[in-house]
């Protein structure tokens, strides 16, 4: 049996071999942890402000880009701070420390199927330096999942109020009121339909034997005989007309109409420079001005004469204005008409021949 001193010496080395144990394996676990580099390493403690927690507890991942770079120490409320009262410290493995920069954004995002709170850090367009010990990190706010919801309430509603609506619409539809209920349960629509497609049937084997006036168009050879026959006849003229025969063909093809235009033309335009030189009858008539003030003394003068045959002055003007003429002229052939009518009647009287021998 052994002495009291050995089992006192055993119980110590098991005593040691345990707490060895036991500090060899929360310095492995601590070496191992990715989280927060290691239980050795150096720490960067960065500060954040936010407007709502949005769920994020003690402990809970500092991503940098999607990698796990630290872990939130403590969550409090900052009162001096009006629009972001939520502080939140972060430790950060120093050897990521130069990859946090001055103006990173830090945001809270979810992640998971439970929807687990972390802090994502995006240093895409950092521009300053590194961020020093105990700094404050920009952060971003993102609308969290209480947000979006409570953005979608009213949408969420007009919602209901559509499909409540769409509901009374389809089942005014089902119980046939209105024109588009009717259209859908009333068989009248259908039988219309049937009898419309019936006749069209009707009209459709009616022109395909050639009834009618569309089948006669459709199924008679004729009107393609005659259209084929005009169509020979006008490529027939325009063939006359290519080669330059008869009126239309001379006109196109004959230069000659051409060339009399072309000499119209300059002289007509010859006569207008002469004209307008002065040169010939038309020339003096147009540029000569003592023939305008001719021409001007004839118009006044005529306009004169005019004037005096219209008041009744002179012989024109008698002749005109005074009636006794006409009432003469008158008298004279009514008197002229009752002779010719006399000696008609009695031309003894009026005709005698006296013949004389000597």
């Amino acid at each position: 049996m052994p002495s009291q001193e050995e089992v006192k010496w055993s119980q110590l080395k098991v005593g040691v071999l345990v707490f060895a144990a036991l500090v060899a394996l929360t310095a492995l676990v601590f070496l191992m942890s990715g989280t927060t580099g290691g239980l050795f390493s150096k720490k960067l403690t960065v500060h954040s402000y936010f407007e709502n927690s949005a769920g994020l507890k003690l402990g809970a991942q500092v991503n940098l880009e999607g990698v796990t770079i630290g872990t939130v120490k403590a969550i409090r409320i900052a009162p001096e701070r009006k629009l972001t009262p939520v502080e939140v410290v972060m430790k950060i493995s120093g050897k990521f420390a130069g990859n946090i920069r001055q103006d990173s954004q830090a945001s809270l995002e979810t992640i998971g199927v439970l929807g687990d709170t972390v802090i994502d850090i995006s240093s895409k367009s950092a521009q300053k330096g590194p961020i020093a010990e105990n700094g404050e990190l920009p952060t971003n706010e993102t609308p969290s999942l209480s947000d979006v919801i409570k953005s979608s309430q009213g949408t969420i509603e007009q919602l209901n109020t559509i499909l409540a609506k769409l509901d009374n619409v389809v089942d005014s539809l089902n119980s046939g009121r209105g024109s588009i209920g009717q259209l859908i349960n009333d068989p009248a629509l259908y039988n219309r339909a049937v009898a419309t497609v019936g006749q069209l049937q009707g009209l459709v084997e009616q022109i395909s034997s050639g009834k009618g006036s569309i089948g006669k168009l459709v199924s008679d050879t004729t009107l393609y005989d005659r259209a084929n026959d005009a169509i020979g006849h006008l490529d027939a003229v325009s063939a006359q007309i290519d080669a330059g025969q008869g009126s239309v063909g001379k006109l196109i093809k004959d230069p000659s109409l051409y060339n009399n235009l072309q000499q119209s033309t300059a002289s007509l335009n010859q006569l207008l420079a002469d004209v307008n030189a002065g040169r010939g009858g038309l020339g003096l008539i147009v540029k000569d001005p003592q023939f305008a003030n001719k021409l001007s003394d004839t118009v006044t003068r005529l306009d004169s004469i005019l004037s005096r045959a219209d008041n009744g002055e002179g012989t024109i003007g008698q002749l005109v204005r005074n009636p006794s003429l006409y009432n003469h002229a008158d008298e004279t052939i009514a008197n002229a008409n009752h002779l010719v009518t006399a000696i008609r009647e009695n031309p003894k009287t009026y005709l005698t021949f006296h013949v004389k021998i000597f």
